[in-house]
């Protein structure tokens, strides 16, 4: 399971024009699924997401985590996180988990993470998503499990 971060002052994802979920400070979180995840998988994820420290204390350090500050996140399901792209030149998605478990897999992520945080929005699983955002920083990290 890969997830990649960005923190950011606000963030929306839009399907047919109309925006679906949205964010002001927070973690926009890009979430790619593989065919190896488990719930295990799944609950490493949830809780590096939301501990990990990249917001600013009073000395502007990264110390805080999106819980400390209280702030969003925006889970938006994305396959192509998990693409190979090693060799040549077009994208490989054999890693990738099979549609119907991914959303399986994905909707057990969304709901776990809603029992721990409370403000979380989401995309649609497989739609056609435009995503808006300001990162802040810009602050980025990968992070897998």
């Amino acid at each position: 399971m890969k997830g990649l971060i960005q923190r950011v002052t606000h963030a929306s994802v839009a399907v047919d024009g109309e925006i679906v979920g949205e964010i002001q400070q927070g973690i926009l979180l890009l979430l790619g699924i593989e065919k190896t995840d488990t719930n295990e998988s799944i609950d490493k994820l949830v809780d590096k997401v939301l501990k990990i420290r990249i917001f600013s204390d009073e000395q502007g350090k990264m110390n805080n985590s999106v819980a400390d500050i209280n702030g969003g996140v925006l889970v938006v399901s994305q396959f192509t996180l998990v693409a190979d792209t090693k060799k040549g030149t077009r994208p490989g998605f054999s890693s990738a988990a099979p549609p119907d478990i991914a959303e399986q897999l994905y909707r057990q992520f969304v709901d776990k993470i809603q029992k721990k945080h409370v403000n979380i929005a989401t995309g649609i699983f497989a739609a056609d998503m435009k995503i808006s955002l300001l990162n802040d920083g810009p602050v980025t990290f990968m992070l897998e499990v």
